[in-house]
């Protein structure tokens, strides 16, 4: 089981300037729902986006994270 804060702090590790807004879907700790803002996210698509957050958590999500929705956007 993983932290809201702690997952956080795995894509803040990753994206210095992210703002990252995110819910637990079921109570259970293991599917969110995350919203991902940063500039970094700039000029890239949505695949990309996606990618730099999901290889953020790379570890996790072969783990504890059982599923990720995921949103990205730029300021």
């Amino acid at each position: 089981m993983m932290t809201q804060e702690a997952i956080i702090e795995k894509i803040k590790q990753a994206i210095p300037d992210a703002e990252v807004t995110l819910r637990d879907l079921t109570g259970t700790s293991d599917h969110w729902e995350a919203l991902v803002i940063s500039k970094q996210f700039h000029g890239k698509s949505k695949l990309e986006q996606h990618r730099v957050v999901f290889d953020a958590l790379k570890e996790e999500m072969s783990g504890p994270i059982h599923a990720l929705t995921l949103k990205t956007l730029t300021p």
